[in-house]
């Protein structure tokens, strides 16, 4: 389905050619920005009290990180369907269902991790929705010609969820213990769910939704590389973030481990530098995205062996912590840009493409890393998670390449 914006109303006695854009529509896009801001706090949050929900369910920190990976499994399965499962469901009503999603609210009364796995479930079938249904969401609100600028607005969402979402998070877990830190995310996400009813736009289904349009897409020139080196890439940081926590326990300040208040900075400090970087890269993934796909894994590799070999250092970690959120935060930007300006023809499906390596990323990342933790200790997983984003990085060169060619046959 071609999506177009609305034309504005010239006045009379204007010249056409000084002619703009139709005025954004903000509130929908501060909308769309404070739902993925609450989704994926709800995510990530086991990845900052990730000891304490151990402690709590009484089972070892390794198996609390699969808190983290049955919600990938979750959305791994359901974005490639969410679209041929209600192919007829206006978007806006179901980024309403999405938003209501009860599974906060089940972790919070689960007695044991099983339950709390059945739970985190519900809310990766959520996210994966969001998320494959956002660029269509925002080319509706924004015209297809700004839709990096639209997008920007929900990654500016997870930005915010790691500078403020999750470090709040731990911040009440402390307070109200981790089970009252996911009742107070249910409320939120029940007040948001009437917000977007009055804000967003309707957004019919896209008429195509089957699986044959992944399949053709899949088949483009660089597209099927583009997607292995993006789970690659995904991979590789969060085999990281997943168990940040646990790297920054190790940090020291003049020799002494610092304590729960000090980590709360530091993880702030990394959704403070995904802010800035959201912003920063936002104004110019749309001419860029093509480099910063290849230089971004290879940054983001070299700070996560920077986080392991200055743990003696607060500043230095510091330092790290905040330069790895200001590339990773905006990764999602250009991964979303990537796939859209190759695909402009088909933003659901490429959505729903970049989704699925998304959630495999994190799932694999989750369950590979919670083995190695247990056995091996933290240092070898940020190794292998670098490894893995030197590799994306690679790949995107050769998607590059490969497509250049496609273009010039």
């Amino acid at each position: 389905m071609t999506i177009t914006a609305p034309v504005p109303t010239i006045p009379a006695g204007s010249n056409q050619a000084d002619s703009r854009p139709p005025r954004l529509r903000y509130g929908a896009l501060i909308t769309m920005m404070l739902m993925s801001f609450f989704l994926v706090t709800a995510e990530f949050l086991p990845s900052g009290m990730l000891t304490r929900i151990a402690d709590g369910l009484e089972v070892t920190t390794g198996q609390a990180g699969q808190m983290v990976s049955i919600t990938a499994l979750a959305g791994l399965l359901a974005a490639p369907t969410v679209g041929i499962l209600l192919p007829r469901l206006d978007r806006r009503s179901l980024l309403m269902w999405i938003a209501a999603t009860v599974s906060n609210a089940l972790v919070a009364l689960a007695p044991n991790l099983i339950l709390v796995l059945l739970a985190r479930f519900l809310l990766g079938v959520a996210i994966s929705g969001f998320w494959a249904m956002s660029i269509t969401v925002a080319a509706r609100i924004a015209g297809p010609e700004r839709l990096g600028r639209a997008v920007m607005f929900n990654s500016a969402g997870v930005s915010l969820a790691t500078v403020a979402g999750v470090p709040l998070g731990v911040m009440l877990s402390e307070l109200i213990d981790w089970r009252g830190v996911f009742v107070v995310a249910a409320v939120l996400s029940g007040v948001l769910a009437v917000v977007l009813r009055f804000t967003l736009p309707s957004v019919p289904a896209a008429g195509s939704a089957k699986l044959s349009t992944l399949f053709e897409a899949l088949r483009r020139p660089g597209i099927g590389i583009g997607v292995i080196a993006n789970i690659c890439v995904v991979t590789g940081h969060f085999l990281a973030y997943t168990y940040v926590r646990v790297a920054l326990e190790r940090v020291s300040d003049g020799g002494v481990v610092i304590g729960a208040d000090t980590i709360v900075i530091l993880l702030a400090l990394f959704g403070l530098g995904g802010l800035i970087g959201n912003v920063v890269i936002g104004m110019v993934v749309d001419r860029g995205y093509r480099v910063l796909a290849v230089l971004t894994p290879i940054v983001i590799a070299g700070l996560l062996l920077l986080v392991i070999a200055v743990s003696g250092s607060l500043w230095a970690t510091g330092a790290a912590v905040f330069a790895w959120g200001f590339f990773f935060a905006s990764w999602l930007l250009i991964a979303n840009s990537w796939v859209g300006h190759r695909m402009p023809d088909q933003l659901e499906a490429g959505g729903s493409l970049i989704v699925v390596g998304f959630q495999s990323g994190i799932m694999i990342a989750a369950a590979a890393g919670g083995a190695l933790v247990d056995v091996l200790g933290i240092s070898p997983v940020y190794a292998v998670g670098a490894v893995l984003l030197l590799l994306g990085a690679l790949q995107f060169g050769i998607s590059d390449r490969v497509a250049g060619r496609g273009r010039v046959s």
